[in-house]
């Protein structure tokens, strides 16, 4: 077996980081030209976002299916309620796909926020199918990123999705995001099988190219957020 060749240290020279801001302050909305994102209200919300999202293909790669908006209501309140977790609705500014404005087509959150250690991971993100492919994934993930970075003083944001979802991890490649590596036998499907992850990053020094990349897709895109 060759020995392991240890890694370098990329930031030799690095000063102390201070902690992030956490939590996000209550009603706090992320607003952009094509998404706003709101703090979810699970006995609001849920119905809309269960029908919105009670599609075989959203749930492909997704362990946890609701069976009907009360379970998805209760589950929203449980992960809502957790010290580490920000959910918010994904309510479309204007009409796309088959959704007029206003309409909620998602949920996105912060999840997993270290304050000390200044990083948080954007995940538990699922859309309607009819805005795949669409600008309300970038869109949502520059107010989210923007957010973290510029306001909450985030060092590392990171994102993972399971290693058999080629269309996730194709979209977090096109974020800019770095792709790490992958954790093998991580999570448990919702088939019973035990999926490996596939990990990636955008850190605060990637952050002014990777917002550059993603507001050249969204030209008019101008994140704002209000409290």
């Amino acid at each position: 077996m060759n020995r392991f060749q240890p890694l370098p240290d990329p930031r030799p020279d690095d000063a102390p980081w201070p902690d992030m801001i956490w939590p996000v302050p209550d009603d706090t909305e992320l607003i952009g030209e094509v998404v706003r994102l709101t703090p979810i209200d699970p006995a609001e919300d849920a119905a809309e976002l269960f029908t919105a999202l009670d599609h075989d293909r959203v749930w492909a790669h997704i362990p946890g299916r609701p069976a009907d908006a009360a379970q998805f209501e209760d589950t929203l309140r449980q992960r809502d309620s957790s010290d580490d977790w920000q959910l918010w609705t994904v309510r479309a500014q204007r009409p796309i796909g088959d959704r007029p404005a206003g309409a909620i087509v998602g949920v996105t959150s912060y999840l997993d926020a270290h304050q000390h250690d200044a990083w948080l991971e954007i995940g538990f993100t699922v859309y309607t199918p009819s805005v795949w492919g669409t600008a309300v994934n970038p869109a949502a993930k520059l107010l989210l990123l923007d957010y973290a970075f510029d306001t909450l003083h985030t060092g590392r944001v990171q994102l993972k999705t399971d290693v058999r979802n080629h269309r996730s991890q194709q979209a977090i490649a096109r974020l800019g995001a770095s792709y790490e590596g992958t954790l093998r036998r991580q999570f448990r499907r919702g088939d019973g099988s035990v999926r490996d992850t596939a990990m990636f990053s955008i850190i605060a020094e990637d952050w002014p190219d990777v917002r550059e990349r993603l507001t050249a897709r969204l030209p008019s895109e101008s994140p704002t957020a209000r409290s």
